[in-house]
């Protein structure tokens, strides 16, 4: 009877402390784009050794746009993402038309950085039925720490993991990973530097570390970079 009662204790625990947890959509809307700046523009740009290129984040409704400076045409080029209840739609501009953005597009590098368009739209954010698998540290700041799997085929990722400053509610790091079994790591975002954006708190600098996944080394490092919003800020290309 004492072996059985000794059995059940951790399962009983155990129940409580998952019960406990928040839910992986609570904790990830404060750290989508949509929910921490609330109708903000950011400006900045992507830093990979002594090359910057310009950037910009614009949102507009359910409607965020991205920009890079292109260095073929010497334009921003344009792309968004539009954000349904249910789902999003990630969608570019082609010959002066909106249409659906390539999936075979979403892992290309931006301008020779280690910032894909999957990573500048951070899109994985929204992937649906995402699991809070507990609570880490992240430079000594406590984080839940979020699990997601790619609902589709597009992308380099099949996995990511997410951690979400519990009192600020910022992004802090993300980890995403190949298919392979075991899944090895394909990118690390560490956020070095956060900013405060009317009452919520959102990403001002973080370190972009690519690796070789056969080796586990570091391959390529990048800085996002984003200056704190002025008024009368530009808005989108529309």
């Amino acid at each position: 009877m004492k072996r059985a009662i000794l059995l059940i204790i951790p399962l009983v625990f155990g129940q409580m402390a998952q019960a406990q947890l928040p839910k992986a959509d609570d904790i990830l809307a404060t750290a989508r784009y949509v929910a921490t700046l609330q109708n903000q523009n950011l400006t900045g740009h992507l830093r990979k050794g002594d090359k910057k290129i310009p950037v910009g984040l614009f949102l507009m409704g359910e409607k965020i746009q991205f920009t890079f400076l292109s260095s073929k045409t010497g334009k921003y080029e344009p792309f968004e993402m539009r954000l349904k209840k249910d789902h999003y739609d990630l969608l570019e501009q082609k010959n002066g038309e909106t249409v659906e953005f390539p999936q075979s597009k979403l892992g290309e590098a931006i301008e020779g950085t280690d910032v894909s368009y999957e990573d500048l739209a951070m899109h994985f954010l929204y992937w649906p039925k995402g699991q809070v698998i507990g609570d880490e540290k992240v430079k000594g700041q406590d984080c839940w720490k979020v699990r997601l799997q790619n609902p589709g085929k597009g992308g380099r990722y099949r996995l990511v993991y997410v951690w979400v400053h519990k009192k600020a509610g910022a992004l802090m790091q993300v980890v995403g990973y190949n298919g392979d079994n075991p899944a090895k790591a394909l990118k690390r975002f560490l956020v070095n530097e956060i900013m405060k954006v009317g009452d919520a708190y959102t990403l001002r600098e973080m370190r972009v570390s690519s690796f070789d996944p056969k080796t586990n080394t570091t391959v390529g490092l990048t800085y996002v970079e984003f200056d704190k919003p002025k008024k009368g800020a530009p808005k989108g290309v529309r």
